[in-house]
C-alpha cells in the first residue's frame, strides 16, 4: 500500500521531510531517484523541492518488494528500421513506468542502449503493451513522424496479433470465437460482462465494450492445452480474462484464478507470449511481419 505523508512546514526540503518521515536519508533519496515519490499528484525526483504548504507526499514502492533492472541486447531485437524497432520482451519485465519507479522499464532500458550503440537515443514511443509477464514481439516507434499513422493502424484493428499459451485443463472446443463485454468491477479489476451489456454505463463510470477472441488449441497436454489466441479487439489482459471465462485460465495467472503451482512445480508467472504481429508499415504501407521464437514453455 502506498505511504501518504502530510506534510505542514512550507519550504521544507523534500529530501528532508520524507527523511523524517522514514527515518532513513539513503531510502529517501533512493525512493525520490527511482521516481516514487509523489507530491500533490505529481511525480518529483528533485530532492531539493521545497514542499508547498500542506502538501501530501506520497511513497510508491513495488507490491512485491522488487525493483526492475531490465536490459536490451541485440539478440532481443527481432526487426529495425529508420523509424520502428521491434523486441523480443522478456517475461518479469515492464514497458513502461510504473507509479513506483520511474527507470525500470524496458522503453527506458531500450533508450540506454540505443544511446550507448549510437551516441544518442530516439523519442521511443510504445506502439502497444504488453503485461509484465507476457513474452514476445514488442513494438516501439522511433520517431515521432509516424506516430499518429501507427495509432491509426492499430486503432483501425489494421494490426493483427497471434499469441501461444499454456491454459489449464483440456478445452472440450478444438476451435472456438468468443465475444462478451469487458470493464472494470467494482473493486477496479477488470472482468467479463455478458454480451447484452456491452455499451452499458457503469456505476463506477467508463462503458461495457465488445471484447472478441478467436482461440484454436495446438496441443492437448496430459492436464493442460496449448493454445493459439487471436484477439480481434484489444482489451486489456484480453485473452487472460476470456480464459478465465471459459473455464481455462492460464498457467500462473493467479490474478485470474490460474495455478500457481503446476506439476509440482511454482509458476511465478502466466504462460502467454506475443507470437506475431502482422501490420503495414505506418510509412511505407507495405505488408510488416514481426515474429517472436516460441518460448521453452511453448516448444
Amino acid at each position: 500500500m502506498p505511504l501518504t505523508i502530510p506534510t505542514t512546514s512550507p519550504g521544507a526540503l523534500l529530501c528532508d521531510a520524507l527523511t523524517a518521515a522514514l527515518g532513513d536519508a539513503t531510502e529517501a533519496l533512493w525512493l525520490i531517484a527511482r521516481g516514487g515519490v509523489w507530491v500533490d499528484g505529481v511525480r518529483v525526483r528533485d530532492p531539493g523541492m521545497r514542499l508547498p504548504a500542506d502538501a501530501t507526499i506520497v511513497v510508491q514502492r513495488p507490491p512485491d518488494g522488487i525493483y526492475r533492472e531490465p536490459v536490451v541486447t541485440p539478440e532481443m531485437i527481432l526487426y529495425e528500421d529508420d523509424d520502428l524497432i521491434a523486441l523480443n520482451k522478456p517475461i518479469d519485465t515492464y514497458v513502461e513506468a510504473t507509479p513506483w519507479d520511474a527507470e525500470g522499464h524496458l522503453r527506458a532500458a531500450l533508450a540506454r542502449f540505443l544511446a550507448l550503440r549510437n551516441g544518442t537515443a530516439p523519442p521511443l514511443h510504445l506502439a502497444h503493451r504488453l503485461d509484465r509477464d507476457t513474452s514476445g514481439v514488442l513494438l516501439i516507434s522511433k520517431t515521432p513522424d509516424v506516430n499518429a499513422a501507427l495509432q491509426r493502424v492499430f486503432r483501425d484493428g489494421a494490426a493483427h496479433k497471434t499469441y501461444l499459451a499454456i491454459c489449464a485443463g483440456l478445452p472440450s472446443f478444438d476451435e472456438i470465437e468468443i465475444e462478451t463485454g469487458h470493464g472494470r468491477g467494482r473493486g477496479g479489476m477488470f472482468r467479463v460482462f455478458p454480451p447484452e451489456a456491452i455499451g452499458r454505463t457503469l456505476p463506477q463510470g467508463g462503458t461495457v465494450k465488445s471484447m472478441r477472441t478467436r482461440f484454436r488449441v495446438v496441443r492437448r497436454l496430459d492436464d493442460a492445452a496449448l493454445v493459439r489466441a487471436w484477439p480481434l479487439t484489444g482489451r486489456t489482459h484480453q485473452i487472460r480474462l476470456h480464459l478465465a471465462f471459459l473455464g481455462h485460465p492460464l498457467i500462473g495467472d493467479s490474478k485470474y484464478g490460474g495455478l500457481s503451482i503446476w506439476r509440482g512445480t511454482p509458476a511465478f508467472h502466466h504462460h502467454l507470449h506475443a507470437e506475431r504481429l502482422e501490420l503495414p508499415h505506418p510509412q511505407s504501407g507495405a505488408p510488416l511481419v514481426i515474429v517472436a521464437p516460441a518460448p521453452e514453455w511453448a516448444q
